[in-house]
């Protein structure tokens, strides 16, 4: 009875608050307030450096019994010559097939032995090496990260099978109609320049690199001074210090890399149009992409509220709720800066029935200039301000995540408070400043537009827009 009762209780004060009616329905009221708070609470983030200028940042959490430890150079892709497009990409793989003494097979069998994890990655603007455990197993995690940071074996026959992968991965996806969008985009913003190939490179510099170029690769670019060691999870700060210390201390300072080459200035001046010819497909794929911003652009907070207005927000942009909500044109849509630290694109993709490509085309051309004549007003800014709090914090849930952004700041060179303040920069942005990034940032009119579909339906279509090349893939 006493459960019957509280049962009771529990619905009339159910019906009592919702007593008074709502006019507006709930999922469009404003989201509650979202509490500021410090990206990290208390003295659980520690910073150090070495003598040999490896910086060291630790974030301790005691509630579980796990650790991640990792190694990442402030330097990537981006630094490689376009001839050996690849290279860093290359060169992370074999770091994870075979370290210190240990083989290819002999390592994967360590990590595996210990329920953990290694991951070495190249970005564009960075490198990677990191490995999961128990903490426990600290002391050999941090030994093999050593060796695998310190001491890859960089095998011949581990640098062939590797290197046939990622070119049978590369030809594989030439097949894709996405890969194909990207790439030619990329050629369009970038000729001749590595910012225009693939993040992977393309299969004629790929067949080129081998154990000798990802050796000359790591003693280039693995240097202390130009790297940031990280951990975060069930740690002593001071303890881990000293094994730090210990096992990257003689690590010798060297010169640093070069940034690559610079950026080129922003292309096309003019409208391009490139027309991928798959006569197999139904669908067309439609980008139209153009120079963007850097990491560390002072516009970037404004861009991107801006973008989430247009394109960047899902069902509730204005690009969504043209395209598909208003024409039934398409399932998604969407826009985005890619921001690295030499720059990066603005793009805006989706995809359509081929017979529907030029409607779908001038629907998004119309919404990139519409941007500028009619940028967000306040209360679409309200909303996207909203959105990025509120992905903001999810976004760092676990004391990974946190530590990730933290060492994300320290590669850009951004100011270590950046997390903390980053709600208020949000909430400080106006219409007047997203209003200037589209008038500044948005240029339809000399995009590089790129369709992949069947040329003899897209072709027609495209008259009066600009110059087309078509290529067949």
């Amino acid at each position: 009875m006493t459960w019957f009762l509280s049962g009771v209780a529990l619905m009339l004060l159910a019906v009592l608050g919702c007593a008074v009616p709502q006019s507006v329905p709930i999922w469009e009221q404003p989201p509650p307030a979202v509490a500021d708070e410090p990206a990290v609470v208390g003295d659980a983030l520690h910073r150090y450096e070495l003598d040999n200028g490896l910086a060291i940042i630790v974030l301790e959490d005691h509630r579980l019994p796990r650790v991640s430890l990792g190694i990442r150079l402030r330097r990537g892709a981006a630094s490689v010559e376009r001839e050996r497009a690849g290279l860093a990409g290359l060169s992370a793989s074999l770091m994870k097939r075979g370290a210190g003494d240990l083989d290819a097979l002999g390592l994967a069998s360590a990590i595996d032995e210990m329920g953990s994890a290694l991951h070495v990655n190249a970005d564009w603007d960075s490198v990677t090496a990191q490995v999961w455990g128990l903490t426990r197993d600290l002391d050999r995690l941090l030994e093999i990260l050593a060796d695998v940071v310190l001491r890859p074996r960089f095998a011949s026959e581990e640098a062939v099978r590797t290197r046939g992968e990622i070119l049978a991965s590369l030809e594989r996806a030439q097949l894709e109609p996405d890969y194909l969008e990207r790439r030619f985009a990329m050629d369009a913003l970038y000729p001749k320049h590595r910012a225009g190939l693939p993040l992977a490179g393309e299969l004629e510099s790929v067949a080129r690199l081998d154990e000798v170029a990802a050796r000359g690769f790591h003693s280039r670019f693995f240097v202390p001074n130009d790297a940031v060691f990280f951990a975060s999870g069930n740690v002593d700060a001071e303890d881990l210090l000293a094994q730090v210390g210990r096992a990257f201390g003689a690590w010798a300072a060297a010169e640093l890399p070069g940034p690559g080459p610079s950026m080129p200035a922003p292309t096309p001046t003019s409208r391009r149009i490139i027309l991928v010819d798959r006569p197999d497909l139904a669908q067309a794929r439609i980008t139209v992409a153009q120079d963007g911003i850097s990491r560390t652009d002072p516009e970037r907070i404004a861009a991107a509220l801006m973008n989430s207005v247009i394109g960047g927000s899902g069902f509730s942009s204005r690009m969504m709720s043209r395209l598909r909500a208003d024409a039934g044109l398409t399932y998604g849509v969407s826009s985005g800066f890619s921001m690295r630290r030499g720059g990066g694109i603005f793009s805006a993709s989706t995809a359509t029935r081929a017979s529907e490509a030029r409607r779908v085309l001038d629907l998004v051309l119309a919404e990139l200039d519409r941007a500028r004549r009619q940028p967000p007003t306040g209360p679409e800014l309200e909303v996207a301000r909203a959105l990025a709090v509120g992905n903001f914090a999810l976004a760092l849930e676990t004391s990974d995540a946190v530590l990730g952004a933290l060492v994300d700041l320290e590669v850009y060179g951004l100011p270590e408070d950046a997390l903390d303040t980053y709600r208020s920069r949000v909430r400080a942005t106006t219409t007047a400043d997203t209003a200037r990034a589209a008038s500044q940032l948005l240029h339809p009119e000399r995009a590089a537009i790129v369709l992949v579909g069947p040329a003899d339906q897209l072709l027609p279509q495209l008259e009066g827009l600009g110059p087309i090349e078509v290529v067949h893939p």
